[in-house]
């Protein structure tokens, strides 16, 4: 993935969404139930930021130890 600027925006139909600022395209989309919301005092998009954050560090990770571990960025992977 290139080196990009990357911004959280709410939709008009409020979920959250991790996108590159230059292009618009969707990375990451968080959605809160209202329930969820309440029980955040209205502090979801702070949670959100969080959220994204550790994602992103996860996933610089992941790849930095794939590479390390096989020489290659182009590693499968199994989900279970």
């Amino acid at each position: 993935m290139s080196t990009s600027f990357l911004e959280i925006i709410e939709l008009s139909d409020g979920r959250l969404v991790l996108r590159r600022a230059e292009d618009e395209t969707v990375l990451v989309t968080l959605d809160f139930s209202d329930q969820a919301k309440e029980f955040l005092q209205g502090q979801h998009i702070e949670i959100a930021k969080a959220m994204f954050s550790a994602g992103m560090q996860m996933a610089g990770k992941v790849v930095e130890d794939d590479y390390d571990t096989y020489g290659s960025d182009t590693v499968s992977r199994m989900l279970h």
